[in-house]
This record gives C-alpha cells, structure tokens and sequence, in this order.
C-alpha cells in the first residue's frame, strides 16, 4: 500500500475517485449508463465527452512543458480554428455540403500549423522566452479571430461539421473517439519511440543534450506544433458542439485549466519526465469538479474558490515535502509510546 501511495498518480486517482463518490452520494444515479436511440448517455459520458477539448489542449501542453516550455496561446488557436472553420461554412455557396466541412477543418488545421511553427521559431530560433512567444498570439490571437468573424458571432449548419462535438460513433461521442485516438497517437510516437526520451532529454538539460548530439531545435518545434493541432482539433469540437464560432469566449481561460491538469497528473513544471496518463486524469478531475459544483449546487460566485481548495489539496499532497511530512507524522511515536520506553530506559 505504501509503495502504491508513493508513486506519482497515486493521489490525483484517489481525488478522481472521491469526487465521483461524492457525487454519487448526492446523486444516486450519476454512475448509472443507459442506452437511448443506439447512443450511450450518463454523467460519466458527459464528463468525459465536454472534457475532450481540455484534454486534447493539456496532451499538447504536457510535451510543451516537458520541454522546459509554455504555451499560453492555446485559447487564442482555439478561437482561430473555430473562426476560420465556421466563417469558411457560413461565406461557402453550400454551407451544407461536407466536402465544405472537410474543406474547414483543413483550413483550421492548416492554420494550427502555421501558429505552432511560429510559436517554435520565436522559442527556438529567436531565443525569445517560452511565456513570452506564446503570450504574444495569446493576445495577437484572439483578434485574429475576432478579424476573422468581423466581431459577430458567426452561426453555421452542416450537419457533418456539427458531427465533430456532438455526434455519435459506435454509440459514443465522436468527440470522446477522436480525442483517444489523438491520446494513442501521442503515446505511440512518445513512448515507443526514441522521440519521448528526445523531449525528456531536452527538458532536463537542453545544454547536455545539444552537446550529446541532439537536434534540441528541431524537437521543440514539434512539440509547439503538436500543440497548436491539438488546441485547432479542440476549437473544432467547440464551435461544432454549439453550431456557431465566438471569437470572444470560445476558448477563453482553457490554457488554465490545461496547465492544471498537467500538474495535477504529475508532470514537473520545470521540464524533464512528464505522463500522458497523469494529464488525462488531471483533466478528468478538472472536469468532474465542475459537475460536482452543479451536482453539489454550490453558488456561482464561489465555485472558482471551491476548485482552487480541491486543486491545490491535490498538489499539495503530491509535493515530495508534503508527503515527506506526512510521513514523518505517521512515523512518530505516539505519547504513550514515549512514556513506555522512558520507563523502559529507566529501569
């Protein structure tokens, strides 16, 4: 059991879990599934289904931070992605058709792709700091979008685009589909191949690995690409999910809870050995605590404090001090003990 707390997913599982128990407390039938029309609904499908976005953009940010980097531009591509796809949709002589569905989501991913290279010059070429590449299309960004949409919310209806976010495949959500095959894809390229220990070499000393021979230039740039597709792949399930692209909203503040969810899986802020797993359960919990807000009816204005407390507990306890401390406590000799073995030494 001890050996088990201590290894790194240990305690963001067990906050999974307890949030799920605690709904199921309040609500009896949150973990029930039930079959409707050949699709599966459920609150477990819900979760899993409107946290597909944060976790397609966290899998992106996790390789980033791996790399001792930072992409706060996410939010900003989502909007570009959603934008350019429904304004493509809604100025098409046949916004119905799916080859002009298809034809928009090329042109988000293609997008995607020019963002994540320039993200990847500014930080591998140029030298310009992560924070600082990136909070540059952060805010250049979302005024693209806005450019893009003429400030309007831009409304769409082509049922193959609406597919992406609220469609069905093999009676789940294409969404949830789409976002386990982009998980297997990364695991694959990641962990069975020598490019997971190129990025973790990189993260943990970039000076070491470019003497070693390594292109660090080269890797860097593909994870701020892989990014930047991940974050277009989420703005396409977003403005798909609602029919409609805003420029505006449409992504605002994702970048965070990405982050978070990042840590709270257990990879290190300060680069080096990251977990694809750990990152999906983040995102779960980051997920779940907000259906618990609802579940619980905890008022609006204080449901951001009421995921900061459960964050942070989370962090805290995965901290290597905080469980040392915790150890140190249990270790201690209880008063009565004390007691017993002064007597002992007296004697």
């Amino acid at each position: 059991m001890k050996s088990l707390l201590k290894h790194r997913l240990a305690w963001p599982v067990i906050a999974l879990a307890a949030l799920l128990l605690l709904n199921q407390v309040f609500k009896p039938d949150f973990m029930s599934l039930r079959m409707q029309d050949g699709h599966l609904y459920g609150s477990l499908i819900d979760i899993m289904r409107n946290g597909a976005p944060t976790i397609l953009i966290a899998l992106g940010m996790t390789l980033v931070i791996a790399t001792r980097g930072i992409d706060l531009s996410v939010g900003a591509v989502v909007a570009i992605a959603g934008a350019a796809s429904c304004a493509y949709i809604a100025a098409s002589p046949e916004p119905g058709s799916p080859v002009t569905a298809a034809t928009a989501v090329l042109i988000a991913v293609v997008a995607a792709l020019a963002l994540g290279v320039w993200n990847g010059f500014l930080v591998s070429t140029i030298g310009v700091q992560p924070i600082i590449a990136t909070l540059v299309l952060m805010t250049a960004g979302r005024g693209v979008a806005q450019l893009i949409t003429g400030g309007q919310i831009v409304s769409v209806s082509n049922d193959s685009y609406k597919s992406i976010g609220a469609g069905y495949l093999f009676t789940l959500p294409v969404s949830i589909l789409i976002t386990a095959a982009v998980f297997a894809l990364a695991a694959v390229l990641t962990r069975r191949t020598a490019l997971g220990t190129l990025i973790e070499a990189v993260g943990i000393n970039p000076v070491a690995s470019r003497l070693a021979g390594l292109r660090a230039r080269n890797i860097i740039w593909i994870v701020y690409v892989f990014s930047a597709v991940c974050a277009a792949i989420a703005g396409l399930m977003i403005s798909s999910n609602v029919t409609a692209a805003d420029a505006n909203n449409a992504g605002l503040y994702i970048e965070m809870d990405a982050i978070l969810a990042v840590v709270i899986g257990g990879t290190s802020l300060a680069g080096g050995r990251y977990t694809l797993v750990g990152t999906v359960v983040g995102a779960f919990i980051i997920q779940t605590l907000t259906t618990t807000v609802y579940t619980l009816g905890i008022p609006p204005e204080v449901t951001l404090v009421f995921k900061a407390l459960v964050v942070i507990t989370v962090c805290l306890l995965q901290a290597p001090k905080a469980r040392n401390l915790l150890s140190r406590l249990k270790a201690a000799p209880k008063p009565a003990a004390q007691e017993a073995a002064k007597e002992k030494v007296a004697i």
